[in-house]
């Protein structure tokens, strides 16, 4: 009878430890903009886009930024997908992705909006 609770909890151990490693190789750390040109993993650059600099190309699916980062650091994104409706309302984008060849190739772009349950003029 022990010898069944000995095998069960060898393999919920085991299941716990499958499971935090692969926790931890999917965690995504934020990084600056000058740790995201030394790192060849994929990481998290926030910033606030330069208004104007929006390009979209339809028939590539490309859409190219620039944005600043939190030091004021200026750098090109390129997101292969479309442009994200609420960008323009955008306090704050998180671009997921690697730094490669002078720019950042976002895989991801998570805009970050004001809350829409927020009261109109309400400082937070």
């Amino acid at each position: 009878m022990k010898y069944k609770y000995i095998i069960g909890i060898i393999v919920i151990i085991a299941f716990i430890v499958f499971a935090a490693i692969n926790l931890s190789k999917s965690l995504t750390p934020y990084v600056s903009l000058d740790d995201a040109k030394k790192s060849e993993k994929v990481v998290q650059v926030k910033g606030q886009r330069v208004v104007g600099s929006e390009h979209f190309d339809i028939d590539s699916k490309i859409f190219k930024f620039r944005m600043t980062d939190d030091k004021g650091e200026e750098f090109e994104v390129i997101y292969h997908g479309i442009k994200p409706a609420n960008l323009e309302q955008a306090e704050e984008i998180v671009v997921i992705g690697r730094y490669s060849r002078g720019r950042f190739e976002a895989e991801q772009l998570l805009v970050k909006c004001p809350s829409k349950y927020q009261a109109e003029g309400a400082d937070v």
